[in-house]
């Protein structure tokens, strides 16, 4: 009977927990993924919603943290991780940019 009740309360599960993400303002963020890991920025983009998408690496890309900035200047913290590699231009797209 155990075991009929664990299966079900795993059945009902979410497959995975959605984890609130961390804002704050970007100097804020910027300040302490700088003293915490060694981060900076290194690439940016704008996004059709009119955000900027940022992604912060440690020099040797150790860590690497990506930023969502929203015109208010509130920043989220999207994805974090470690072994950032840049992509050689060749591998890109085949073609040397």
């Amino acid at each position: 009977m155990v075991h009929l009740g664990l299966a079900a309360t795993l059945l009902a599960a979410p497959a995975f927990t959605q984890v609130e993400a961390v804002c704050a303002e970007r100097e804020a963020l910027l300040t302490s993924l700088s003293r915490e890991y060694s981060e900076a920025p290194k690439e940016l983009g704008l996004a059709n919603n009119g955000n900027v998408v940022e992604l912060l690496t440690t020099r040797d890309g150790r860590t690497w943290t990506m930023l969502m900035t929203r015109p208010d200047g509130t920043s989220c913290v999207m994805a974090a991780g470690e072994a950032w590699e840049a992509v050689p231009a060749q591998m890109a797209g085949g073609q040397p940019m």
